[in-house]
């Protein structure tokens, strides 16, 4: 995964959530996002709003710490 591109939302949320539908990746994606209070103040810091559409490069830095790799991660 190359970390230093921009990343559309669904286009990142497909990576993660490789088995189902763009748009319901992007939702699981928004939500894993919401409830991890770290990973959303980090966001915040970096210039995320809720809604946006793209991640930066430093944004996606940001999910895959927090997340894991999308390649080897797994839902748990």
């Amino acid at each position: 995964m190359d970390k230093d591109r921009i990343y559309g939302h669904a286009e990142l949320a497909m990576l993660y959530f490789k088995n189902i539908q763009p748009k319901s990746a992007s939702t699981q994606l928004a939500r894993w996002i919401r409830r991890d209070e770290e990973l959303w103040e980090e966001l915040l810091l970096a210039g995320y709003r809720k809604g946006q559409k793209v991640f930066t490069p430093l944004q996606t830095t940001i999910l895959v710490d927090h997340l894991g790799d999308p390649e080897t991660w797994e839902v748990k």
